[in-house]
């Protein structure tokens, strides 16, 4: 099976051109067994990783996901299988196959099993448990959120999508915000479209108020303390969200110390965080900078001598305009098993 070979400069500007993924194989790939394939050729005087350099040709994907392709055996240096680490060079060929792409379906339907904190015509609050996903994503296809909510009631996604719904509207219905797979505690889900808008509108204008409990390995450095940074992607690790210097997005995080103790000769907190901004994971970026991190964070927590089956971050209050009526909404989720074991 021959592929079509193209210089750097003709694949820089498809690169240019490419709005989605179909558009930036156009041209440069054929298929074999459903997967794409792109072979490229270096024509330049380059000296650098193949993970390095992977991500200056292809700019829509991260460092971290070449390196799992290469790892897989999915990147190819002159037809052998090579590492991360080998250099490439100038007049290489280099053969890249594509994972497949998931084309997108309405989510399907699965039991409810969650806590109802509040619920009316307009609105659900339920009580996330830790270990589930909030919506349909790569990797995480069923067991979520959304695939409850569709099938605790047939009519629901008729009620919350429009007409003609995008693909991400599709995949989200009646999702206005987002907790981390591992975060439990308060997530608030419109039933129709006014309140989807409407809700969408007070996250957006800043006019919901969150309160985290927070366990921390650690003690913080003040017993309240207001952080503002900018907070992006980690320039290695592109998994990872990092305080940065410039070319980030403002997030704001008040944290109140409420007490701490020693637990297995470690000192613990626990703290009372809000959020006025919702940045991918602020709460643990911004502990973690301030040398409290989460306990039980793997990705921010660094090593931990107490064993944590997950990070312990709860969404205990929430309040917000009704989308309706306009009166003040308050709920609070009930501090979870797992979370107590911790606290003295």
């Amino acid at each position: 099976m021959s592929y079509t070979d193209i210089s750097i400069t003709s694949l820089l500007e498809e690169n240019r051109k490419a709005t989605n993924y179909q558009q930036r194989t156009t041209n440069h790939e054929q298929r074999t067994m459903n997967h794409p394939v792109s072979k490229i050729k270096v024509e330049s005087s380059v000296s650098e990783r193949l993970d390095k350099y992977l991500p200056s040709v292809f700019h829509d994907y991260s460092r971290t996901f070449f390196q799992n392709l290469i790892k897989n055996g999915k990147v190819k240096l002159n037809g052998i299988a090579v590492s991360a680490k080998t250099q490439v060079f100038n007049g290489a060929d280099i053969e890249i196959t594509w994972p497949e792409e998931k084309v997108f379906t309405i989510p399907d339907p699965e039991e409810f099993k969650f806590d109802i904190l509040f619920e009316d015509d307009d609105l659900l609050v339920i009580d996330k448990p830790a270990g589930i996903v909030v919506h349909p994503a790569a990797g995480n296809w069923t067991g979520t959120v959304v695939n409850a909510l569709v099938g605790r009631d047939s009519s629901f996604l008729g009620s919350v999508l429009e007409d003609e719904p995008s693909e991400l509207s599709s995949a989200r219905p009646g999702i206005v915000h987002r907790l981390d797979k591992e975060t439990s505690g308060c997530l608030v889900v419109a039933k129709n479209i006014k309140s989807r808008m409407k809700l969408a509108e007070s996250f957006a204008s800043r006019r919901i108020k969150k309160i985290y409990k927070a366990l921390t390995y650690g003690v913080p450095p003040k017993n309240e303390e207001k952080i503002t940074t900018l907070i992006g992607r980690h320039h290695i690790n592109r998994q990872k969200m990092a305080v940065l210097k410039w070319n980030g997005k403002k997030a704001v995080t008040i944290y109140r110390f409420v007490k701490k103790w020693e637990f297995e000769g470690i000192d613990l907190s626990l703290l009372d965080v809000e959020i006025l901004t919702g940045r991918t994971h602020q709460i643990r970026v911004h502990l973690a900078y301030k040398k409290c991190p989460v306990l039980g964070d793997k990705l921010y927590g660094g090593k931990q001598s107490i064993e944590a089956p997950r990070q312990m971050l709860h969404a205990w209050h929430i309040g917000f305009p009704h989308p309706s009526t306009g009166k003040l909404i308050e709920i609070e989720s009930p501090i979870p098993e797992d979370f107590k074991k911790y606290l003295s």
